[in-house]
C-alpha cells in the first residue's frame, strides 16, 4: 500500500503487508495451531456476528442483503491484534447482483465510520468526507474512490479532494494467492506482526510530519455508535 501527501508538505511512503479476501459466510479453515496467526470475525449466537452487524446497517439504509454474498477485504487478527485503516465489503443479493460497497474506515482513536457506496461498473464512487482520520486534515473535502471487486489482481485507490487540489492519495495493490497453510506461513514469515506494524507505521509517519511542523487539526466529537469494540 502506498500513501502520497502533496500538500501542505510532501510525504510519500510504501508499506508492504498482506490482506485477506474472504466470504463472510465461509471464512478460511485455518488449522488450530495457526489460528493465532489469522483469526476472523467472531461468531455470535445466531451466526457470524460481522455479517449480522452489516445486515442491520444495510437494512437501516433500505437495502436487503439477506442471503446474499458479502466479500470482505481486511487484515485478520494476528497474535491477538488487528487494525484495519480500511475494510472493504462488497455486498450482493441472493441472485449474485451487486447491491453496494461499504468502505469502513478506522482511525487510531478506536473509532470507525462506514461509507455506503454505489459504485459504477468500474468500481468508482464519490462521497463527502465525514470522519476524522489523520490529525493533519480537517473533516472536509470529498473522496473519489476506485474499489472494484478483486480478481487475480487487487487495485484500490482513494483520493481526497479539497478546495484547491488533491492533497492525498492512497493505493492498495496486490496479487491474489490461495488461502493455504503454506501461503499463510510464508506471509507471516515475510511480514511478522503485520497488523501491529500497520499501527506503528501510521504513528511513525504522523510523528515525522509533526516534527516537520505540519499543524494538527483538533479531533471533533463522533457519535458513540461509531466506537469500535
Amino acid at each position: 500500500m502506498t500513501h502520497v501527501r502533496t500538500s501542505p508538505l510532501r510525504n510519500a511512503f510504501t508499506h508492504r503487508t498482506y490482506l485477506w479476501l474472504i466470504d463472510l459466510d465461509r471464512p478460511p479453515a485455518v488449522p488450530r495451531p495457526l489460528r493465532r496467526l489469522a483469526a476472523f470475525p467472531e461468531t455470535g449466537p445466531t451466526g457470524p456476528a460481522a455479517r449480522h452487524d452489516l445486515e442491520r446497517y444495510l437494512h437501516a439504509a433500505g437495502i436487503d442483503a439477506t442471503g446474499g454474498r458479502i466479500l470482505m477485504l481486511a487484515h485478520a487478527r494476528s497474535l491477538g491484534h488487528v487494525f484495519n485503516p480500511l475494510t472493504v465489503y462488497w455486498c450482493h443479493d441472493r441472485q449474485g447482483r451487486a447491491l453496494c460497497t461499504i468502505a469502513e474506515v478506522h482511525n487510531t482513536y478506536g473509532q470507525r465510520h462506514r461509507y455506503l457506496l454505489h459504485p459504477d461498473r468500474h468500481g468508482r464512487a464519490e462521497t463527502d468526507k465525514e470522519f476524522y482520520v489523520s490529525p493533519f486534515f480537517p473533516v472536509d473535502g470529498r473522496y473519489r474512490l476506485s474499489l472494484p471487486v478483486p480478481g487475480e489482481r487487487l487495485a484500490l485507490t482513494v483520493h481526497l479532494e479539497r478546495a484547491g487540489g488533491r492533497p492525498f492519495t492512497a493505493t492498495v495493490n496486490g496479487t491474489r494467492r490461495p488461502a493455504r497453510t503454506t501461503t499463510l506461513l510464508r506471509a507471516a514469515a515475510r511480514h511478522p506482526l503485520s497488523t501491529s506494524a500497520v499501527s506503528a507505521h501510521i504513528r511513525y509517519q504522523g510523528a515525522r510530519l509533526w516534527l516537520r511542523g505540519l499543524p494538527v487539526h483538533p479531533r471533533p466529537h463522533h457519535a458513540p455508535t461509531e466506537k469500535t469494540r
